[in-house]
Order: structure tokens, then C-alpha cells, then sequence
């Protein structure tokens, strides 16, 4: 047993020997290698640096054993918190190397406990308050997060490096350059941490708002300043980091990244100016992916709808940043979100209106004019944002999508005695409603500027076009105005207005080399439909009393725009009759029709047919017209554009009506038209609009003036027995203004005060009447085709009917296609 008492003894003396060395250090040889191995990186000397030699060593031994690598992080750490804390910053800086060539060096899944130990030390650096530990761990940082780890980390969290850059980057340090040495370190770090996590699925914890509140204000708070230049500028890498930041971000995360730009523009007071809210929202649009475009517009709105009740300008700025977005937006794809857009937008601009109604009534009842008239002032700023935003949105939408935009706006326009989607105009009253009617028309131009359709029917549909032309008869110039551009934005497909700006007579129209196409079919029926409402509106826009020259121009445009469109063979006849109806209305003796007027339409007329007679190439009608306008230079002057429009024009105290030369006369168009292609009989037959109850709808003057029917049949359109029938019923509009009041105040009365029996019961007797008249008029104008098959009808009191060829038959003209 001697041997084995000998070695039990040695062993307990290594034992004791292995123990003094581990806790005296004294004994070197018997440390881990790893140990030995780091220790021998750091010189006596920290000036000396990282030794390279046995870098390579450590480095060497880390790969051929990574299950050492945690351990070797471990003990790094381990001195480098010693270091720290005793203030040896020299060794800190190299055991910071030695950690970045070890990670850079190390691809392993061993590295993942390594990571661990890496991180304790950088944040062991970022809590210290010298700067340059703290860029020294930020830098160390982004090297790590370069780095493109191959399995996913499960436990791995990054809310301390998240807080600790974003305090980085709110650096308040007495030396500038120190900082924004500092700033730049914070954004260089938030921007490590969001290439770290943002394409980690595990780390979707990032987009969280806890996260998302303290990146986002970082960035724009040094996005904010941009006194700084050169390669280390604060606010163009914080730029930089949030474009990234907003490309990365996913569908559902992007109500997250957009919520804290919005709290930081309030919290900050930067939507009044808000040159900078719109050049944040710039760098969002275009940032983030396209089809993510409606959550941001989304946010802008429901921060429109927080702030309604905010200052003027504050709500302008939010408008006019929402135009931004919208602008890019537009160009892409914007979704459902179009119709919102406008119903926000519509929103806003009554409760502004609203305001600025209230304001003004408020105004008047106080002795503060000067606040008043700013308030009002600043609300008008808010209407045109709202007006030019939705113009501008709707002028760069497809045109599927314009036409539907066009209608939704439309139908928000109120119209006395229609109901109104949203707007009720018994509370704002007639100024607060023209206030509406104006702006949204506005609108209705920008939309539709530009706006090329194949077909009349599809940009002009009767829900789009029956309030248009309603709006068109209302006692207001600027509104008749308005609807005018509207109508020439969507008629005029080639762009020829600007050749016809400006009522007068045009001496070669052919060098204004008008562009145009021939009529299609859709086109042809869309004026055998609507044509006669056109011209209705035409006939009644120009005898409006408050007319002016304006005025006159826009109705010499659309007649122009219509005849170059729209105008075939029945069409220019149809134009020529309206316009010898005007002619006849401004001589007319029972209209009550200022001198200017008269003067201003006949005027009108003249400057269209030598128009019309250029357009149509008749050499004849060219002439007649010609002879005319000379005549009218002579004598008349006053009936041409050229004088009657100027400011200082003298007006004749009547119109010599006997003088038929001054005037054009339907016999000689007729006859300059009686060629082939045109009907020229159809001349003959005197143009008379058909009233409807649009007149009592738009609140005119005369509720119902005139109630007519007419009924044009040619009489080659129909067999010869028939020829032709018209049945006008009209109610006589020659008696005094007085008789003509006081019958108007009696049906007014009758239909307020009556039972509902006794004015159903009239209403009854008049439509069984109708349809009398009805039943006549078909009696007589139906009759049974003459048969070729050769069948008869024999009975008492009938003629025969013998069988006749197919070919031999006559149809009625309306019956031949």
C-alpha cells in the first residue's frame, strides 16, 4: 500500500497547489487557456494597443473551439467592467476590438451566448457618461449589427438599446461638437437596432408603440435640426434612418410608425407653419411600399377629425399636408379610400363655413371688427386648402375614378328643394349655402380638368347632369359661371378653348386650326337626348338680368365647344334655331330685360353664327352673316362684342326692330342651307324651351312661367295624311306684372292651404287630361302597316288593305335606321 498512500498524497498536494493558484492568481501556467490566451492580447502598456499576434492566437482558438466562445465572452466582459469602472479606458478600447474581431470572425451557434456577453459590455459602455465610451459602444453596436445571425433569437431583447439611443439622440452636452458626435452615435445605434429586428420575426416586438415612441420622435427631432453640416450631419442620417425605417414596416405596422409623427408635430406646434409636417409626410409617401398609401392618408383624416374644432391655421396646415399625401398617393393605388377622402374633406369645409358664419354673426353684434375680419379671413384659408386638395386629388385620379368623384362631389352640391347627402341648408342659410355651392363647384373644376371621355353619356350622366344645369339657372352670375367651366372642362376633348377665349367676331377661324373628330354614334345619341336641355339652359343662362361680360364669354365658349364636339347636320340646326330664339327674345317686347342685356345678347349672337357659318364652310350663310356684322359696324355698333363690352359702351335707349337688315333673318339662312345635308325647313319652325320644375327648384323669380309641350313631327317623317301636328299649351305671360304676381301668390296659396283631397283631385283631373290628349295624338298618328303578305281585313265601315311588296312600302323616317 505504499505506492498508493505515495500517490493519494500528491494528488492532494495539486490539489491544494491548484486551489492557492486560482484565488491568488499566482501561479500562471495553471490557468484556462482561454484565459491566458485573452490576457496576453492586452499589453503593460494600453498605448501600445491590441496586440495583432496573439489576436490571432485567441482568434485561432475561438474558431477550432466554439464551445469556448461563451466563456471567452464571459471573461472579456468581466474586464471590461473592471477596466470601466477603475477608469482604464485604454483597455476598455482594446478589449473592445478584440470582441468586434471575435464576433466578425465567429459564425457559429455558438456565437449566441458570445452575443449575450457582447451586449452586456455595450451597454456597460452606453450607461457611462463619457461620450466616447458611448460612441465607442454605439460603434461596436452596428458592427454587430451587420452581421446576419442564422438562426432566429429567441429570448434576445433590445428595449435597453432602444432607450438608450433615443436619449442619445435628445443629447443636451455643453460642447456642440460633442454634442453631435453623440446624436449621430444615437441615430447610427436606433438604426443598428431597427436592421436587427425588423427582418427578425421574432423580434416584431419592435413595432410595437412602447418602441415605436421613442424611434420615430428621435429621428424627427433630428430631422428638426438642420444648422449642421458635413459627413456627420445629425439630421440628414436621422432622415436616412427613417426612410429605412418606414420602407421595412409592414402592412399592420404601419398605423404604429405613423401615429408618433402625427403626436410629434402636435406635441411640437409644427402644423402652423408646417413646412416641416409636409415634408415629413413627403418622406413617408414615398418611403413606404404604394399599396400602403391608404393607411397614411387614413391617419391624416382621423387627425383632421381630432383637430376640427382646433384653430384655423392649425387645420389648414393638417389639410394641406394631406394634400401631399394625396398627390403621391394618387399616382399609385389608393383603394377605397377615395370616396373617404372626399366625404372628410366635405365634412370639414361645411363646419368651416359653419365657423365662419358664426364668427361673422358674432362679428356684427360686437364692437371687435378687426378680430372678426382675421377669423374670417383664417377660415377662408381652410376652405381653399380643402378646395384645392380636392382638386387636386380628384385632377390625378384615372379617369374611372374621376368620373365617380365627380358624381360624389355633385351630389353633395345643395340644391334648394332637393335633399342634400349631408348638407342641410335650412341651418347655414342662403349665404352659408352659396358659401358651399361655390366652393364645391371650384372644386368641380380642378376635378375635372383635364378630364378626356370617349362618350358625352358616360362624363355627363342625368345624376351628374340634372343638378349641373339646375345650379345653372340660379339667380346668381358667379354659380351660372361656374357651371359654364365645368360643362367646357368635359366637352372640350381637344383642348381648343384657349384658341376661343374671349367673345368676338373671329374674321378667319380657320387659322385658329381647331382640332375636332367626327361625331360617334354615342355622341349622336347623347344629343338627341340631352340636347334639347342644353340648349334650354343656354336660352335661359343668357337672359339673366345680373349677367356680365364674363358671362357672356363662357355661353360663346359653350356653344362654340358644343358645335365643334357635338354638332352634326341636326345639331347645327338645332344651334341656328337657338340662336334666332335669343335674337327674337332680346327684341321681344314682353320680356322686362335690361338695355345691356339685349345688347349683350344679340351681341352673343352675332360673334356664334359667323362662328358657325366658318365652322360649316357655307359660303352663302359666311355672307349673309358678313353683311350683317358690317351693317352692324355702320350703323349698330352696340350689336357687336367688340363695343358692347367695353367699360364705357353708350347704350340706345331701345333697338330699332323694324330695321331688318341689322338683324339675321331665318328666311335667308334657311335659304343659304337649303343644300344637301341640312334641313333647312326645320328653321322655319320657332324654338321654344321646355320649362320643367328646375325653375321652382333653384328658387327663380318665376316659379312656373310657362308649361309647354311641344311636339316637332316633319311632315316627311310621318305618311301624308298625318303631316305634321304641334300641340303647345301656354299661359299667357302678355298681361301686367301686377295680374301675373297676384295669379302666382292664388296657386301658391291654394296648394299651402287646400285639403290634400282637393289638390289630389286637381292633380288627377290635369294628368287624366294628358293622357286624353295622349291617347288622341297616337290614335291618329298609328296606323296599321299596309301588309305584303297579302292578308285583308273585311268588316263593315273598314277599307281594304291590298298586299304590297316590301320594297314599295313607306315608313315614317323615325322608323328607319
Amino acid at each position: 500500500f505504499p505506492l498508493i498512500r505515495r500517490k493519494h498524497s500528491s494528488l492532494l498536494i495539486f490539489s491544494s497547489l491548484s486551489s492557492v493558484a486560482g484565488v491568488c492568481g499566482c501561479c500562471g501556467p495553471l490557468r484556462p487557456r482561454y484565459k491566458r490566451l485573452v490576457d496576453n492580447i492586452f499589453p503593460e502598456d494600453p498605448k501600445d494597443g491590441l496586440s495583432k499576434s496573439d489576436m490571432e492566437k485567441l482568434t485561432f482558438y475561438a474558431v477550432s473551439a466554439p464551445e469556448k466562445l461563451d466563456r471567452i465572452g464571459a471573461y472579456l466582459a468581466e474586464r471590461l467592467s473592471r477596466d470601466v469602472v477603475r477608469h482604464r479606458y485604454g483597455y476598455v478600447v482594446i478589449a473592445m476590438e478584440a470582441l468586434d474581431q471575435l464576433l466578425m470572425a465567429c459564425h457559429s451557434q455558438s456565437i449566441k451566448p458570445f452575443v449575450e456577453s457582447f451586449l452586456h459590455m455595450v451597454a456597460k459602455l452606453l450607461e457611462s457618461r463619457e461620450p466616447d465610451l458611448q460612441v465607442l459602444g454605439t460603434n461596436s453596436f452596428v458592427k454587430f449589427a451587420n452581421i446576419e445571425e442564422d438562426t432566429p433569437s429567441y429570448h434576445r431583447r433590445y428595449d435597453f438599446f432602444v432607450s438608450q439611443f433615443s436619449a442619445m439622440c435628445h443629447s443636451t452636452h455643453e460642447d456642440p461638437e460633442t454634442r453631435t458626435r453623440i446624436r449621430v452615435a444615437g441615430i447610427k445605434g436606433l438604426q443598428g437596432v431597427v436592421r436587427k429586428t425588423v427582418n427578425d420575426e421574432l423580434q416584431a416586438i419592435i413595432w410595437e408603440p412602447q418602441h415605436m415612441d421613442k424611434l420615430i420622435p428621435s429621428m424627427l427631432f433630428n430631422m428638426q435640426d438642420t444648422g449642421q453640416d458635413g459627413d456627420e450631419n445629425p439630421a440628414a442620417l436621422a432622415e436616412s434612418c427613417f426612410r429605412e425605417l418606414l420602407g421595412r414596416a409592414a402592412y399592420g405596422n404601419m398605423n404604429n410608425a405613423v401615429r408618433p409623427v402625427l403626436v410629434h408635430l402636435d406635441s411640437h406646434h409644427l402644423w402652423d407653419p408646417n413646412e416641416f409636417a409636409v415634408s415629413c409626410f413627403r418622406i413617408i409617401m414615398y418611403s413606404i411600399q404604394a399599396q400602403h398609401s391608404h393607411h397614411v392618408i387614413q391617419q391624416v383624416l382621423n387627425h383632421l377629425d381630432h383637430h376640427n374644432k382646433n384653430t384655423p391655421r392649425v387645420r389648414a396646415g393638417i389639410v394641406q399636408v394631406l394634400l401631399e399625401t394625396v398627390a403621391i398617393a394618387a399616382k399609385g393605388s389608393v383603394g377605397p379610400t377615395v370616396l373617404e377622402v372626399f366625404n372628410t374633406l366635405l365634412k370639414h369645409l361645411r363646419m368651416s363655413v359653419d365657423f365662419e358664419l358664426g364668427e361673422t354673426s358674432r362679428r356684427n353684434s360686437s364692437s371687435s371688427v378687426s378680430s372678426g375680419r382675421g377669423k374670417e379671413s383664417e377660415e377662408r384659408i381652410v376652405q381653399n386648402a380643402i378646395i384645392q386638395t380636392i382638386g387636386f386629388f380628384g385632377g390625378n385620379l384615372p379617369d374611372y375614378q374621376r368620373a365617380e368623384v365627380m358624381m360624389f362631389v355633385m351630389g353633395k352640391v345643395p340644391v334648394y328643394g332637393t335633399p342634400c347627402h349631408s348638407l342641410d341648408t335650412v341651418k347655414i342659410g342662403h349665404q352659408g349655402t352659396k358659401r358651399i355651392q361655390t366652393m364645391l363647384l371650384s372644386s368641380l373644376i380642378m376635378v375635372t380638368s383635364g378630364f378626356k371621355s370617349k362618350s358625352m353619356a358616360a362624363a355627363l350622366p342625368p345624376p351628374f347632369l340634372d343638378p349641373l344645369f339646375s345650379i345653372s339657372l340660379m339667380e346668381d352670375s358667379e354659380l351660372r359661371q361656374l357651371v359654364l367651366e365645368i360643362l367646357h372642362n368635359i366637352i372640350d376633348r381637344h383642348d381648343n378653348r384657349a384658341k376661343l377665349r374671349g367673345i368676338r367676331i373671329i374674321p378667319n377661324v380657320a387659322a385658329l386650326k381647331i382640332k375636332r373628330e367626327k361625331i360617334s354614334k354615342q355622341d349622336v345619341a347623347f344629343m338627341k337626348k340631352h340636347g334639347q336641355q342644353l340648349y334650354r339652359h343656354i336660352y335661359l343662362g343668357c337672359k339673366e338680368e345680373d349677367n356680365v361680360h364674363k358671362n357672356f364669354e363662357l355661353l360663346f365658349t359653350t356653344l362654340a365647344t358644343v358645335t365643334i364636339e357635338l354638332a352634326n347636320e341636326e345639331v347645327v340646326i338645332d344651334l341656328i334655331r337657338l340662336a334666332i330664339a335669343l335674337q327674337d327674345m332680346a327684341l321681344g317686347s314682353e320680356e322686362n330685360m335690361p338695355m345691356f342685356i339685349r345688347c349683350g345678347i344679340n351681341a352673343l349672337v352675332a360673334a356664334y353664327l359667323n362662328f358657325l357659318s366658318q365652322m360649316i364652310a357655307n359660303p352663302p350663310f359666311c355672307q349673309h352673316v358678313s353683311k350683317v356684322i358690317e351693317l352692324r359696324n355702320l350703323d349698330a355698333p352696340y350689336l357687336l362684342p367688340e363695343h358692347i363690352f367695353r367699360d364705357k359702351c353708350r347704350l340706345p335707349e331701345s333697338l330699332d326692330k323694324e330695321d331688318r337688315q341689322l338683324y339675321f333673318q331665318t328666311a335667308d339662312m334657311a335659304e343659304c342651307l337649303a343644300g344637301p345635308g341640312y334641313n333647312a325647313e326645320r328653321l322655319s319652325i320657332p324654338y321654344i324651351p321646355q320649362v320643367t320644375d328646375e325653375d321652382r327648384l333653384t328658387r327663380r323669380k318665376s316659379f312656373v312661367d310657362t308649361i309647354s309641350l311641344q311636339v316637332d313631327i316633319m311632315s316627311n317623317s310621318l305618311p301624308d295624311k298625318v303631316g305634321s301636328l304641334f300641340w303647345s299649351t301656354k299661359n299667357d305671360t302678355t298681361g301686367l306684372e301686377e295680374q301675373e304676381r297676384e295669379k302666382r301668390r292664388q296657386v301658391m296659396e291654394k296648394f299651402q292651404k287646400a285639403p290634400f283631397e282637393e289638390i289630389a283631385a286637381h292633380c288627377e283631373s290635369k294628368a287624366n287630361m294628358l293622357h286624353d290628349r295622349l291617347a288622341q295624338i297616337f290614335e291618329l298618328t298609328i296606323r296599321p302597316p299596309p301588309s305584303p303578305s297579302g292578308v285583308v281585313s273585311i268588316s263593315a265601315g273598314h277599307t281594304q288593305h291590298q298586299s304590297v311588296p316590301i320594297y314599295e312600302m313607306k315608313f315614317p323616317d323615325l322608323c328607319v335606321y
